[in-house]
């Protein structure tokens, strides 16, 4: 009876003990279980480590990296057999080159080895198509880029871990392409993982990719399996989806801060959050590319842990989970975010051989491309702003934009707009600096990794004035996508203005000019935006479109580097105001 009393009293008086069973049950005496959940978003094929600042620090380390990520897991499982590793989704996609040369088949087989059960879709994985997807999913060598594909192993066998989408239907039956949900049994207990990923994906992949499927409201869609979920007597409800958020500026709040409550209110996670089923205990997301640990109220007030772990593998997502596997309920939940310090586990000898090994044949297979020399900077980087933010200028967007210009001369270009969410890293990353500020194709390529080619096209003057007006309106009016744009092109834009009228026409100018609304303008700009990506629609208005299929950003970008490197500093030169 104590040991009955005792379990009760921590059932009321923790924050955030929600039940995962049904109200009225007759009660069992408790049986708890310690439950481990790691979390890994938008690791991005970065099977090597990257640049990242700790919450504190001003010198960078080395974070992240498959060999490092496989020890911290590891020596959880040490800790606590009861440990389980899953996803948030842009696992692959838009991976330097020593993942996506080998058509990110060495990324899946180093989450394999990791032990990876499962993870939420992101809307990269998409990035190649459906078909590519169940390729990466179930194995074979049916590629739609042959080339690259069956290149690290030639009988690719696919992932051992499961993508899941509950948010995610075919538009011919309304079925599931992939699982919604998935119930594993952790140390007795039963917990449920339901995935889904951000409904914007219809807009940031290509369209012919993804044209048989609908992307559905996350919160409505998860919620429409809880019923399943508790019917099964799961004791706890884990959410995992490729939707995230940012914390409020002016705060101190970072990624170490436990228990925040200063994300965004307009943040997709937020809104998302607030509506989905009080059963699900915690929610491990991903998608902005951000490290928070915040709660955030449930549907009936109580809070929440809502969490995400940076990129690129430079941090693990912690839950801490005690559920009561008798009476089906979680009895405790708390969050962390552990940075995954690669520089310490290096000095310390303690990097995983298996991965070790893994990364010298991916290494070793792409070489030859990686290590062609490029150019020599004026400066050892440049970078693409700062906390990868892409709702200012950067210098390395001021680059790519002039790079765009400069390679499509021939097609008459004038002006080039690049969207921020296509440049992936600094030039080069601060763990590649190299004497006299050399720069090779794998870094290169690191910035953009997509294989997009140039288009360009005609815009009148008030189409340009409507494309930049869309970097704050629809989807993009909570994530705000500022196109970085080329020397001679400028303008101002009023934060505060509604969407809509944040730019005057007046105060765009070419060459010193405001433009005219009426005048033609010749744009160059990258496929995905072309085609209306990011919701950038403006573009699909377009006339006199060349396509330049054998030009691709990336060729382009080093094209100009080979040109211009030695005079091109890391300096934000100014072309857009913001007032």
């Amino acid at each position: 009876m104590n040991q009955f009393r005792k379990t009760a009293m921590l059932l009321l008086t923790s924050a955030l003990a929600l039940t995962a069973c049904a109200p009225g049950d007759q009660r069992l005496p408790a049986e708890a279980v310690d439950i481990t959940v790691l979390g890994l978003n938008d690791f991005h094929g970065n099977l090597q480590p990257t640049s990242f600042t700790k919450a504190g620090e001003k010198t960078a380390i080395s974070a992240g990296g498959v060999e490092a990520i496989a020890a911290e897991v590891n020596d959880a499982r040490k800790a606590n057999p009861n440990t389980i590793l899953v996803g948030g989704g842009d696992l692959i996609g838009a991976s330097p080159a020593i993942s996506s040369l080998l058509r990110d088949e060495p990324s899946i087989y180093a989450l394999n080895q990791i032990g990876l059960k499962l993870s939420s879709l992101g809307n990269h994985e998409f990035d190649q198509g459906l078909k590519e997807l169940f390729r990466m999913q179930n194995g074979g060598c049916d590629s739609n880029d042959m080339a690259k594909a069956c290149k690290f192993d030639p009988n690719f066998s696919g992932a051992t871990f499961k993508w899941l989408g509950a948010n995610v239907t075919y538009k011919a039956d309304g079925t599931n392409p992939f699982q919604p949900y998935s119930i594993q049994d952790i140390g007795g207990a039963k917990v449920a993982f339901i995935g889904a990923v951000t409904v914007s994906t219809v807009g940031l992949v290509s369209p012919d990719g993804i044209k048989e499927l609908n992307f559905l409201d996350e919160a409505e869609s998860v919620n429409k399996y809880i019923p399943e979920l508790k019917a099964a007597k799961v004791d706890a409800i884990v959410m995992l989806i490729h939707e995230g958020g940012e914390i409020s500026t002016g705060g101190t709040d970072n990624y170490s801060t436990v228990g925040c409550k200063t994300l965004k209110d307009s943040s997709p996670i937020v809104q998302i959050a607030k509506r989905v089923d009080p059963a699900v205990t915690a929610i491990i997301s991903g998608h902005s590319h951000q490290g928070y640990n915040c709660l955030v109220p449930d549907p009936k007030g109580n809070d929440r842990i809502v969490i995400q772990g940076d990129f690129y593998g430079h941090l693990l997502q912690r839950l801490n989970l005690t559920v009561d596997k008798a009476n089906h309920e979680v009895m405790k939940a708390s969050a962390q975010n552990l940075v995954v310090d690669y520089t310490a586990r290096k000095a310390n000898n303690t990097l995983d051989f298996g991965m070790t090994q893994l990364v010298t044949t991916a290494d070793a297979k792409t070489a030859a491309v990686k290590s062609v020399f490029v150019a020599n900077l004026g400066v050892p980087q440049i970078q693409r702003g700062i906390s990868n933010a892409r709702n200012t200028e950067s210098a390395l967007g001021d680059v790519i934009a002039d790079a765009q210009v400069f390679a499509t001369q021939a097609q008459g270009s004038q002006i080039s707009l690049m969207n921020p969410g296509g440049i992936r890293a600094d030039l080069p990353d601060t763990t590649q600096i190299k004497p006299g500020n050399a720069i090779n194709f794998g870094d290169v390529f690191a910035v953009q990794p997509f294989g997009n080619t140039m288009v360009v096209m005609d815009l009148t003057g008030q189409q340009i004035k409507d494309v930049l007006e869309q970097q704050w309106s629809g989807s993009n009016a909570t994530a705000v996508k500022l196109l970085q744009v080329s020397e001679g092109f400028s303008y101002i834009y009023t934060d505060a203005a509604p969407a809509g009228s944040k730019v005057n026409i007046a105060d765009i100018k070419f060459n010193g000019t405001p433009i005219n609304p009426t005048g033609t303008y010749r744009v160059a700009i990258n496929n995905f935006l072309a085609a209306g990506g990011d919701f950038f629609s403006v573009f699909t208005q377009g006339k006199n479109v060349v396509q330049l299929p054998n030009l691709s950003d990336v060729d382009a970008f080093a094209q100009y580097l080979k040109a211009k490197g030695s005079t091109l500093t890391n300096t934000v030169k100014g072309r857009i105001t913001k007032k």
